[in-house]
């Protein structure tokens, strides 16, 4: 036999020996495991990698910028920990790009371009001249990343021109292109919505509601009004009744309209337009509760003792016609005895007096359980009819406390319906806080003088509402709210009930929105599986809960987080208006690059630390103080501010100090 001649798929005898000596070597060395993660970026050159197995490490890396290679934020990688350190690990392989566009401005040199991106997370792309677009300098653009060339800026081409960079809409519709949200329906969409609204409304075994007086509480520019409320009085009791929207009875399941609107999750709401969950056909029209007309509805009625107490309640199809389509102000001002508004609406005055009555209890009885009330100052921010930018000092009035409290009441009373019934529900869940952020928030109150006292293992709601009671009167209350935000979880949907910390309440779900928020649909369609003892259609939501929780839950996370940047941008316009003004402030954080204040409004801004008075500042992070050897700054101090600028590409309003 020849061993230079061997037969296809024969190893030859001096192959046999090499292999040998390759897997007896293998096999003296220990196998490198290398672990999944995604890229953290950031603006400084280095980066953090979220392993996927969390339960493993617990914690995340840091990645200097000389191991990220070319990694970038968004990336799925594979890395390994650096041996000898803790928390530092280096990027071994590039598995998926996170970002397969950017959105930037564009900076024209040579007939070539670069679009910086709006998010500094992200690296700059170099455009040749061909691939243009014929984008202009300053324009704001849609980037599309061709390839990532080694220790080169990737190469990318434009594919959509947004305006002009710096102003207002291109900025605003920029925020809303980077996080893929929807500005259309699908023409399919449009006309399934179209024709679902031509549909006769019937009683078909609904209760007909439409002689009670049953009406809505919404702010002035509302549109979509998906709840209306009733009260009457039996004796000492009250008879609650929450009526909401009955979308399920227009959005079926696995149609053009359910897709699109899970798709969505959510509406999302900016000062100057809404992206809604539904089309407006459905959203401002059939499913809207619109004052005299007759609309289909879930309702919840709930009956309460003279302490609050809930007694019993039922839940039940039904068509109502709202009396009155009413405002938060106006019944505030019934509230108040405003003899106008009283006579505009007489019959309501006794309604709403006892509502005022109701409202008053459920608080009291909502105190005891030790439901935590923050008090997190938030800029409400809007667009009058002149196109002006309008942001009020915000407050909250009896009539928004009065809903507040009827909504939570009937998403409570649902909640525990279909955990009664074993029927699948999209639980609103509020996790306790963990040990270490308790500690951490504990520390905070220690350093600011306040003398609170709790367990970290074992915190309840009740521990953070005294925390608030003993802080009211102190100058940075509004700051201990913020910290005390941050420090508790992030509430979310669940298939599994596991209670809110924050409502001190044992079950609770969203039923009351059903018009802009997707859980609320998934829940009228629950209620309505056990309402028509209907098992198979409720062994079907059983099966999607999970995936609907996940998927939910994440989607409000984006809308959250689209819709806290266009505020900023918002913001940052308005007091663009009010250059060298001078506002009354509070220090609302210290840190090494200067001084944060807050307005009255809720707006903050920066007192860089080069504009400070002139002095050798020392940072104690720990007790939220900037001190120096004449001026010191720490948190609660009120100060008096100048609007210096405003900083676009940091998105950050500069004060100095006045």
């Amino acid at each position: 036999m020849s061993y230079n001649k061997s037969p296809r798929g024969r190893v030859r005898p001096n192959q046999r020996a090499k292999n040998l000596r390759q897997s007896q070597n293998r096999s003296r060395r220990s196998p490198v495991k290398a672990f999944t993660g995604t890229v953290q970026g950031s603006d400084k050159g280095f980066a953090f990698i979220i392993p996927d197995d969390k339960n493993r490490f617990g914690k995340d890396f840091f990645v200097p910028g000389s191991l990220l290679m070319g990694a970038y934020d968004g990336d799925k990688v594979l890395f390994l920990p650096v041996k000898g350190t803790d928390d530092q690990a280096q990027i071994i392989k590039i598995c998926e790009r996170g970002f397969k566009r950017i959105i930037g401005t564009l900076e024209i040199s040579r007939r070539n371009g670069i679009v910086f991106p709006d998010n500094l997370k992200q690296p700059n792309i170099f455009v040749n001249s061909v691939n243009l677009g014929g984008a202009k300098d300053g324009d704001k653009v849609v980037c599309e990343i061709l390839k990532y060339p080694k220790g080169k800026a990737p190469d990318g081409k434009i594919t959509e021109i947004l305006g002009e960079s710096g102003e207002l809409f291109c900025e605003e519709t920029a925020i809303i292109k980077a996080f893929n949200l929807s500005t259309e329906f699908a023409e399919e969409t449009l006309q399934e919505a179209d024709a679902v609204c031509k549909k006769d409304i019937y009683l078909n075994g609904r209760e007909d509601l439409r002689n009670k007086l049953i009406f809505t509480i919404d702010g002035e520019d509302t549109r979509d009004i998906d709840d209306a409320i009733s009260l009457e009085k039996d004796g000492d009791n009250y008879i609650l009744g929450v009526h909401i929207a009955d979308v399920s009875e227009y959005v079926k399941p696995h149609t053009a309209l359910d897709r699109e609107a899970f798709a969505r999750g959510t509406s999302v709401y900016f000062p100057d337009r809404v992206l809604p969950m539904l089309p407006k056909a459905l959203s401002n029209g059939a499913c809207s509760l619109n004052e005299g007309e007759d609309r289909y509805a879930m309702s919840c009625e709930m009956t309460f003792n003279a302490l609050g107490e809930r007694q019993n309640y039922r839940i039940f199809k039904s068509v109502i016609r709202s009396r009155y389509k009413t405002s938060y102000p106006e019944i505030t001002a019934i509230c108040l005895k405003d003899p106008v508004i009283c006579r505009k609406y007489g019959d309501l005055y006794q309604t709403v007096n006892a509502m005022q009555l109701l409202c008053t209890l459920l608080e009291k009885r909502r105190e005891k359980l030790g439901s935590v009330n923050l008090d997190v100052k938030e800029a409400h921010i809007y667009v009058d009819e002149n196109g002006e930018i309008v942001i009020p000092t915000a407050e909250r009035t009896i009539s928004q406390r009065i809903i507040e409290q009827f909504m939570i009441s009937a998403n409570e009373a649902v909640a525990e319906f279909l955990l009664k019934n074993k029927t699948a529900c999209l639980y609103r869940i509020h996790e306790k806080p963990t040990a270490e952020k308790v500690e951490n928030f504990y520390s905070f109150l220690r350093d600011l003088g306040v003398n609170a006292s709790g367990g970290t293992d074992d915190t309840s709601p009740a521990d953070f509402q005294k925390i608030l009671k003993l802080a009211e009167d102190k100058p940075f209350y509004s700051q201990i709210n913020k910290v005390m935000l941050r420090t508790m979880q992030k509430a979310r949907y669940s298939q599994e009930n596991a209670g809110h910390f924050g409502l001190a309440s044992d079950c609770y779900c969203h039923f009351t929105s059903p018009i802009r928020r997707y859980p609320d649909l998934f829940v009228h369609r629950a209620v309505k599986c056990v309402l028509e003892n209907n098992a198979k259609a409720a062994q079907k939501l059983l099966y999607t809960a999970s995936e609907y929780a996940a998927h939910c839950s994440d989607r409000e996370r984006v809308a959250d987080e689209a819709e806290r940047k266009v505020d900023d941008l918002y913001k940052l316009a308005y007091m663009s208006e009010h250059l060298g003004e001078i506002y009354g402030a509070v220090v609302s954080g210290v840190t090494k690059h200067g001084v944060y204040c807050e307005l009255e409004n809720g707006i903050e801004g920066l007192v860089p630390y080069e504009d400070l008075p002139n002095d050798r500042y020392e940072l104690f992070a720990e007790k939220f103080m900037l001190k120096g050897t004449r001026k010191s700054f720490k948190l609660g101090d009120s100060v008096k501010v100048e609007v210096a600028d405003c900083d676009l590409g940091r998105m950050k309003v500069l004060f100095m100090l006045a």
